[in-house]
């Protein structure tokens, strides 16, 4: 199985919901549907990630 590179939109929503959950975590901001989920949501943002490193289109 060959990788590739992401495309940008599944690069750059990884990066969004990363640093969301890290300003959330480090700075205690209150965010609606994150606050309390910080693993899941960060777990979410790295499958789609490798999803997109290993399908072609996503």
């Amino acid at each position: 199985m060959a990788l590739k590179a992401p495309s940008i939109l599944t690069f750059v929503f990884a990066i969004v919901v990363t640093v969301t959950v890290l300003i959330t975590k480090n700075f205690g901001a209150e965010i609606p549907l994150l606050t309390g989920n910080e693993f899941w949501a960060l777990f979410v943002a790295h499958m789609v990630l490798i999803a997109g490193c290993m399908m072609r289109g996503l």
